[in-house]
């Protein structure tokens, strides 16, 4: 099980890094809109921390995306 949460962590991490890098924006932006704090952003895209769905939500906000397409991978 903890393997498995610890893929899930990363490839969530790696899905909010790829659309960062489509949208050509920053974890500072993405905090900015998102009204979270920047370390936070580095926590969910380095898997430091699983994302509580208050952090998702934010991180849509800031990405400008729905929820549901942080999940795509």
């Amino acid at each position: 099980m903890k393997a498995e949460n610890d893929a899930f962590r990363v490839a969530f991490g790696r899905r909010v890094k790829e659309l960062m890098d489509q949208k050509g924006t920053t974890p500072q932006d993405v905090a900015a809109k998102a009204n979270i704090e920047v370390k936070q952003v580095y926590r969910v895209i380095n898997a430091e921390n699983s994302a509580t769905l208050p952090i998702i939500a934010a991180l849509a906000r800031g990405l400008e995306v729905r929820p549901m397409e942080l999940f795509d991978f």
